[in-house]
């Protein structure tokens, strides 16, 4: 996983914010590296499903463990059958962590995680750290805004 130095301020920023906050952040870093995946592998719905079923779970608060469970392995699934390009890999366990988030919300930062390794890994040679940055950053500002969204 990309390391960061904003992975410290992401970690404290998430602590004790509203679950279904962590869970829309959660999607959308996900969504936001999601065409890493879907450029080489069009046909898989797995990491998508993954996303529309966390964020209907964050409009409709209706949870069924089996379902979470098993959108979040199949999302998961479509990581462990990307060939030779972590990008996509990383972009699809970003889904699979984001979708684990409705069960419990620390996922949302392995979410992030991911999302920022799969812009890492499809950043041109030299420029891993500063997309891996970039990347961060945005997450960081959009978490501090959907908080002050929320009125949290």
């Amino acid at each position: 996983m990309a390391v960061s130095s904003l992975d410290k301020p992401i970690v404290d920023l998430a602590i004790g914010v509203n679950h279904r906050i962590l869970a829309l952040w959660a999607a959308d870093c996900a969504e936001r590296a999601l065409p890493l995946f879907e450029e080489r592998y069009p046909g898989d719905p797995r990491p998508r499903r993954a996303i529309e079923a966390l964020r209907e779970w964050v409009r409709s608060g209706v949870f069924r463990m089996a379902d979470v469970r098993r959108t979040a392995l199949d999302a998961h699934a479509a990581a462990r059958d990307v060939q030779g390009y972590d990008a996509a890999r990383s972009a699809a366990r970003a889904a699979g962590q984001a979708m684990a988030t409705a069960h419990v919300p620390t996922h949302a930062i392995a979410a992030a995680i991911y999302a920022a390794t799969a812009f890492r890994d499809a950043a041109a040679t030299g420029d891993e750290e500063g997309a891996t940055l970039r990347e961060r950053e945005w997450q960081y500002h959009h978490l501090m805004e959907l908080i002050g969204k929320s009125g949290s």
